[in-house]
């Protein structure tokens, strides 16, 4: 079976410098480097289309565009990259949902996938209006889920659950095909929504054996149900054609990171109740030595930037040799970014990829 490669639409802004943003830190002024227009944003998804990307993430929260309404504008400069499209269950009622991603999947031929974000950081979701606490959320989620699900199945679904209640709901037209649903989460109630409920669990760019227990964490879950999960990761990548090359663009974007931006955003992302932040803090522990945490895996993103914090780094055969690692644990599915977000997909699709396809793991989703 061939790998699967998403990329990223920085709908916050693009810059040659790391653009920080997200779990409650503003983006970074180097955003505006290059705004978030649509046209630059579709030309990153034309290019990613065409060097064989499946799809591409776009992110949610108060630092960055709206990844609907983003979204839909891109897809009309492109023709058959997906759209990763990232949304909180708490903002929107779940029929609407279901009826928004049905008239999505029709007017753009089947293009959409959805990355529910429950949401890790209250205080952002209080300026939303959403008061709920971090389990009620979880518990909010699954119970969104079922409703969308079997609204999706052209079931009229009548439903009264803790947090959420519809009555005689149902979609006048279904989606065809179905959107996946991805869902990333490291808390225990977080591991019990992705095994019920979704399609493809995503974890950020842990070392391989975090990833490994993760993997066995939510596969365990899952069977209990009689489920089997796909499995897929979150990571920058910073690669070209020697690993000394690579190692310089790393140092140069380490070299940019002010201090009282490093120590401001580690304050904040300290705050952060997900699970999943915290462990991305503890690969690095706010320092600027040892960040290398695993052969070709380096923590510095993280130092400046919330959610995923880690990048591939190395020559176009080390961070395939890397992808090679991650795949035998059993991930199918790389979501990826650099910086900038143009560039950096064509050193990644024109060097890793062919390397890739030669090894046997990958092929092309539109050619021969």
């Amino acid at each position: 079976m061939s790998l699967v490669f998403h990329w990223f639409l920085p709908t916050n802004g693009d810059s040659r410098h790391v653009v920080g943003g997200g779990h409650g830190t503003p983006a970074t002024a180097s955003g505006r480097d290059r705004p978030p227009t649509v046209a630059y944003l579709s030309q990153i998804a034309r290019a990613a289309e065409d060097l064989g990307f499946v799809g591409a993430l776009t992110p949610t929260g108060a630092w960055c565009e709206d990844a609907w309404l983003t979204t839909a504008m891109v897809s009309q400069h492109t023709e058959r990259l997906k759209f990763l499209v990232a949304f909180r269950p708490g903002f929107v009622s779940p029929t609407l949902a279901a009826q928004m991603a049905s008239t999505f999947q029709r007017q753009t031929g089947g293009r959409l996938l959805l990355n529910v974000v429950t949401g890790g950081e209250s205080h952002e979701q209080r300026a939303y209006g959403d008061f709920l606490d971090k389990d009620d959320r979880y518990r909010r989620t699954g119970e969104f889920l079922e409703i969308v699900r079997e609204l999706w199945e052209g079931k009229t679904v009548d439903l009264k659950g803790e947090h959420l209640r519809v009555e005689d709901a149902k979609l006048a037209r279904v989606p065809d095909p179905v959107p996946e649903v991805y869902f990333g989460g490291s808390s225990p109630i977080a591991g019990e929504v992705a095994a019920q409920h979704v399609d493809v669990y995503l974890t950020w760019g842990e070392p391989p054996a975090q990833v490994a227990e993760k993997i066995a964490w939510i596969r365990g879950l899952a069977a209990k149900r009689g489920r089997t999960l796909r499995f897929g990761i979150r990571l920058h990548v910073i690669t070209r054609d020697t690993s000394q090359e690579a190692w310089a663009e790393a140092n140069r974007l380490l070299a940019g990171f002010d201090a009282q931006t490093v120590r401001s955003v580690q304050a904040g992302l300290a705050r952060s109740e997900s699970e999943g932040q915290q462990r991305m803090l503890a690969l690095h522990g706010g320092g600027r030595d040892g960040l290398e945490i695993h052969p070709n895996l380096w923590a510095g993103i993280g130092l400046v930037r919330g959610g995923a914090g880690t990048a591939l780094v190395g020559s176009h055969e080390e961070v395939a040799e890397r992808i090679k690692e991650y795949a035998a644990l059993g991930i199918s599915e790389f979501v990826l970014s650099g910086y900038p977000h143009l560039e950096e997909a064509y050193w990644f699709g024109e060097g890793v990829l062919p390397r890739l396809a030669a090894l046997g793991l990958w092929r092309h989703p539109s050619r021969p």
